[in-house]
């Protein structure tokens, strides 16, 4: 089935690929260089990821340091995360920036399960959005008589399953992420 579709199939892999992302990038309460992957710095003019200007370490499970190779960017960065949604604060000792994760609170816990079920929901709309533009492009086909209505009620319901296997695919992700917050 999903060999006959396989424009909408990538599409809706792909939103499920970008969900997943975004869950690396939700800090967990352990250092993790992935909450990093958003936060851009001004650079010579160009937004750049820390990653690309900086070396990321983790000396302890609690801690992420960051080591820039120009020493110029040292307060760009430090700006860049204040400047974030991450919520912590960095530690700049004049060579590295430390940020130190502190242990989850309830009510900490709680915000990033919203959080994450507010990417999750936003998935859903996308895969939803994926087979609606799908379902017009067949029925144009219909009303141009390139395809039969019997045609149209097949792909209609292959659509649907590609949608609701999808959807299963996001809740199966979220309920690993739900885990994983709950556990720290």
């Amino acid at each position: 089935m999903s060999k006959d579709y396989p424009e909408y199939e990538s599409k809706m892999k792909k939103t499920v690929e970008v969900l997943q992302t975004q869950y690396a990038t939700v800090r967990a309460g352990r250092a993790n260089a992935a909450v990093l992957d958003q936060i851009r710095v001004e650079y010579y003019g160009t937004p750049t990821p820390v990653a690309q200007i900086a070396t990321i370490a983790t000396p302890d499970p609690r801690t992420l340091v960051i080591q820039p190779w120009d020493a110029g960017t040292l307060k760009a960065i430090e700006k860049a995360i204040l400047a974030s949604e991450l919520g912590i604060n960095p530690t700049n000792d004049g060579r590295v920036i430390r940020l130190a994760f502190q242990q989850l609170t309830e009510e900490r816990r709680r915000d990033l399960i919203k959080q994450i079920s507010k990417y999750a929901e936003e998935a859903k709309v996308a895969i939803r959005n994926i087979r609606r533009d799908a379902m017009e492009t067949f029925k144009a086909q219909k009303k141009k008589s390139e395809i039969t209505e019997d045609d149209l009620k097949d792909v209609e319901k292959d659509l649907q399953k590609l949608t609701d296997d999808y959807t299963k695919e996001i809740d199966a992700v979220t309920g690993k992420k739900e885990k994983e917050l709950l556990e720290i």
